[in-house]
């Protein structure tokens, strides 16, 4: 099975109605078998799932070095989206974010040199730098296009009068933010204007870092610290989910990823899958179409109002101008 494509926003490049997210092939949760990881970067390459996406922070840099191997020969296959900005201290702890337009040219000449390419071709904040206009730094990426190093210019977690201001610098393709059955703060202002704008919409956390899936974080895994992994009560959430997949006989993760892929053909799913078999289920549910009465009844089990807790700690929420 391959998967279909479909044009990022108004003025960006043609992509597929999926993206693979690696940054679990590198970083927060445990340990990744990196043959496996090369592995299924290609299997998704040769399906036609080839928008990649990374962050130059992501394992401190290993993310990028990784996705280098698995390009070789093959760069011309693939739609690189890196996100930069993420400060991190030798221990793994994020430290801050730094959009100033001379840190943005020094972070895109690291990120060419470990990823082995020309240019890069989405290129975004990955949160917003309250010390800096967002005008400084989309007008400083704006440069690197002009330049050729960047092709297009993306966003993340950004509020609606940022996106408005930012967009007003430059087209920007894409608003990469957290979207689920379980996350669907964007839908009372953000896609509105997304909509209006022309930017599509890059959605991670599809499955809720798998608390839909019913994952079980271990030691070494960032989600064990995270208040919806907390919870217990959101276990019925997952029950849910599972009871109607089953119904449909799909997977919970395909259900989760196909009610996404309904909201709309600029809203495309952000998956990290680190092994062929999780990529499999991904282009399943991407590809799975739902029925108006199978769409009821997933809202109606699984209403957003009804989980319980944040989406990320308080200290992360503090970045997130989406969220203010």
């Amino acid at each position: 099975m391959t998967i279909p494509t479909t044009k990022l926003g108004a003025t960006g490049p043609t992509v597929p109605v999926l993206a693979l997210g690696c940054m679990g092939m590198s970083d927060v949760y445990g340990p990744a078998d990196e043959t496996e990881s090369i592995a299924t970067i290609h299997a998704a390459l040769e399906r036609g799932v080839s928008l990649l996406d990374t962050g130059d922070f992501y394992g401190h840099g290993h993310n990028e070095l990784l996705i280098a191997k698995a390009l070789r020969g093959r760069r011309d296959n693939a739609i690189l989206s890196v996100k930069f900005g993420g400060l991190r201290s030798p221990d793994g702890a994020f430290v801050g974010f730094d959009t100033r337009p001379i840190a943005i040219k020094n972070f895109l000449g690291y990120t060419l040199k470990r990823l082995g390419v020309d240019y890069i071709d989405v290129y975004r904040p990955a949160r917003l730098d309250a010390t800096v206009p967002i005008e400084d730094t989309i007008g400083a990426i704006a440069e690197m296009v002009k330049a050729g190093y960047v092709r297009h210019i993306g966003l993340s977690e950004m509020g609606v009068d940022t996106i408005r201001r930012a967009a007003k610098v430059h087209p920007i393709v894409d608003l990469q933010i957290e979207y689920s059955l379980i996350s669907r703060g964007p839908e009372a202002a953000i896609l509105p204007a997304l909509a209006e704008l022309g930017i599509a919409t890059t959605a991670y956390g599809v499955l809720s870092r798998g608390l839909l899936t019913g994952a079980k974080p271990k030691a070494g895994d960032f989600r064990a610290h995270m208040p919806r992994f907390q919870a217990p009560e959101n276990q019925r959430l997952v029950d849910a989910l599972a009871r109607l997949a089953a119904a449909k006989g799909v997977k919970p993760a395909q259900l989760a990823i196909a009610w996404v892929r309904s909201r709309g053909p600029s809203i495309i799913p952000v998956l990290g899958a680190r092994t062929r078999a999780q990529l499999d289920d991904a282009i399943a549910g991407a590809s799975l179409a739902l029925t108006p009465s199978e769409l009821a009844a997933i809202e109606d089990a699984i209403p957003a109002s009804a989980v319980v807790g944040t989406r990320y700690a308080a200290a992360q929420m503090a970045h997130l101008d989406s969220e203010r």
